[in-house]
């Protein structure tokens, strides 16, 4: 039998921390008529770091006339398959200077793989595909800022 204070099931939200343990989730939300519980718990710091941070030397003075920026989509370009930011940061494509890119135009990604990082306030966010294909476009150029939502990748 559970214990009720002001309508409120405490088994029940026992259950919701114990699900949290037990599949590593950060937070848990239920909603059942007029009533709605969340259940969150802090994760140390150390936790979200996913990858190594890139120590990317200082921008030269000019930058060499092969490495065109790319600012923003062109009106009419069909992005329904691009991968988006899924927070502001500082994206990288590869894991440190000079190494090679996570992947390349023409290449063939499984869902689940590393497309690139995402660095946001001194953490390294690796960003996955959200499903297997050829990539087709890399839309953003290496250490370049980005916004939530700005399309990053395409997948077809």
């Amino acid at each position: 039998m559970s214990e009720k204070k002001n309508g409120i099931d405490k088994g029940l939200i026992r259950d919701l921390a114990n699900i949290l343990n037990d599949t590593d989730l950060t937070e848990i939300e239920v909603q059942q008529d007029e009533l709605r519980i969340r259940v969150s718990r802090n994760i140390p710091a150390a936790q979200y770091v996913q990858a190594a941070a890139p120590q990317y030397a200082p921008a030269p003075a000019a930058a060499p006339a092969a490495a065109p920026a790319i600012v923003a989509a062109p009106a009419g370009r069909d992005l329904s398959n691009a991968v988006t930011a899924p927070m502001v940061g500082t994206v990288y494509l590869s894991s440190a200077p000079g190494a090679r890119a996570f992947v390349e135009v023409g290449a063939m990604v499984k869902e689940g793989q590393t497309l690139l990082i995402i660095e946001a306030m001194k953490t390294m966010n690796q960003i996955p595909a959200p499903r297997s294909g050829k990539v087709t476009e890399i839309i953003v150029n290496d250490a370049q800022p980005v916004e939530y939502g700005e399309p990053l990748i395409v997948i077809e």
